[in-house]
């Protein structure tokens, strides 16, 4: 591991850190001034960067400017006294890590620098995993399936219809079918069939002549001349008006059809790739699909799972979503904690892939720092986390044990109901457990180990009216186990 760097002025800041840091068998190189840190990353790296902000030669601002063009993913601490709130803005407005307010706990100092450690070192993994990131992402079975299904179709051009809840990436599918088909080299065209008007969508399709109607002042080619020797997509086929349908199977069945306006055949050599978020088999049986199209149309069927169904999908798609926006944005990527990772597996995504990529770039845009944490995610997942509360948030007062001791410890205290069995606190945490463990979520024990101290200390220090000693001696701990497990849960913020 690199080592950690120091740049301050003050030689006791210096000391401090040095001594602290090798106690922790981290590495350590200090600089005093600005210019000398962009001396050495002309040959050298750190693992991460502790700048004070005024210093002689320089401020941390400006540093921090110049060290995040040379090394955008560098995690940097800023240390700043408490009347330099401005320059902390500052300094998350220019991609700090966090910012250490002067003058600082040291132990607090040290777990922040852990913190950027541990950050930076899962930063090189996923920077080398997102170096041969493939098209598409999904290491769930259900993925799986489909990206099998996609190679077995690599060399043919039969017609395929995708189905799958909105949102799901049918349209990313269909671009894959076409890359890795025998037509890749031609055109790949595609149309929503809902989002067109009906008057219109028949000329967008098979196109018009000139004069064929008010406003047909040129002759135009439809989408299916446009996709001659390529692949034409159909989104949202379901909804198409039913006497378009009829002149769709006939394109289908012969590859002929007429402009709008026209009366000489023309003809596409084309394939069609379909996708709908309907049930078509229902449609039909509404008499609003006609029958032939559907079996034409279905002649290999894929389904695109929803993402619930493949919620150990959501880390690496967030990542990368949250890249994808800030390079679209022109700002620095920001980092997911693990944490914040949990709270989204846990959202079912009614709108899919497409909503977790929306609310990446709300993030990009509103989290107030460069790591995401929990209480940074946008309201509608806080408020499913409200509806439907994670084991912490929703967990009842535990049952206390009688003065009988253990021998006794079934009997209800008076004046108490007793639970149904599997329901009370001890049946959420086990849906709770369940729910993570099947998803695939990562460090399951610290997660919901947090939750449950967080919520026995909260709700101790609520009934103490926030006097931590007594809080300490209700729960039978120490008051320093208590100020410790305060500060490692942010109880304090």
């Amino acid at each position: 591991m690199k080592p950690i760097w120091i740049v301050d002025d003050d030689q006791s800041i210096r000391f401090v850190l040095e001594k602290a840091l090798a106690r922790e068998d981290l590495a350590v190189r200090s600089f005093t001034n600005p210019r000398d840190v962009l001396a050495a990353m002309e040959d050298d790296e750190p693992q991460v960067l502790v700048s004070d902000i005024r210093m002689p030669g320089g401020s941390g601002i400006e540093l921090l400017a110049k060290v995040k063009a040379l090394h955008p993913g560098l995690p940097v601490i800023i240390m700043t006294a408490y009347s330099d709130l401005d320059s902390a803005v500052s300094a998350f407005q220019g991609g700090a890590f966090e910012y250490l307010p002067k003058p600082f706990d040291v132990p607090k100092a040290v777990e922040l620098i852990r913190r950027a450690v541990d950050e930076s070192l899962r930063e090189e993994v996923r920077d080398a995993a997102q170096a041969t990131m493939p098209e598409m992402l999904g290491q769930a079975p259900a993925m799986q399936d489909v990206f099998r299904a996609i190679g077995r179709l690599s060399q043919s051009v039969v017609t395929v219809l995708i189905t799958g809840e909105s949102g799901t990436g049918k349209e990313l599918v269909a671009q894959a079918l076409h890359k890795h088909s025998p037509r890749a080299n031609g055109p790949f065209v595609a149309i929503n069939t809902a989002a067109i008007p009906k008057d219109l969508l028949e000329s967008e399709l098979f196109g018009h002549e000139r004069g064929a109607f008010t406003g047909a002042q040129t002759t135009r080619r439809g989408r299916f001349e446009q996709a001659d020797g390529g692949t034409l997509f159909l989104d949202e086929i379901g909804d198409m008006p039913f006497d378009l349908q009829t002149r769709l199977l006939r394109v289908l069945s012969d590859g002929q059809f007429y402009r709008v306006g026209g009366h000489s055949p023309m003809r596409a050599n084309v394939r069609v790739i379909a996708a709908t978020h309907q049930n078509l088999e229902e449609r039909v049986r509404q008499g609003v699909f006609r029958e032939d199209l559907f079996h034409r149309l279905n002649v290999i069927r894929l389904r695109l799972p929803a993402l619930r169904e493949r919620r150990e999908d959501v880390p690496a798609l967030a990542r990368f979503f949250l890249q994808k926006s800030a390079r679209e944005l022109g700002v620095e990527a920001k980092r997911i904690t693990d944490a914040a990772l949990a709270r989204l597996m846990q959202f079912d995504f009614p709108g899919n892939v497409r909503q977790l990529e929306n609310i990446c770039h709300w993030l990009t845009v509103m989290a107030p720092a460069q790591v995401i944490e929990p209480k940074d995610l946008p309201p509608e997942l806080m408020a499913e986390a409200v509806a439907r509360p994670a084991v912490a948030e929703a967990m009842p007062a535990l049952p206390a044990v009688p003065a009988g001791g253990p021998a006794d410890s079934t009997a209800p205290m008076p004046g108490a109901v007793a639970p149904a069995p599997g329901s009370g606190w001890l049946g959420g945490l086990e849906q709770e457990a369940r729910g993570l463990l099947q998803a695939g979520a990562p460090e399951v024990w610290d997660v919901l180990t947090r939750k449950f101290e967080a919520q026995l200390i909260h709700t101790a220090l609520e009934i103490t009216r926030g006097r931590r000693i007594e809080a300490a001696q209700k729960l039978g701990i120490g008051r320093n186990t208590i100020t410790r497990k305060i500060q490692e849960l942010g109880l304090d913020d």
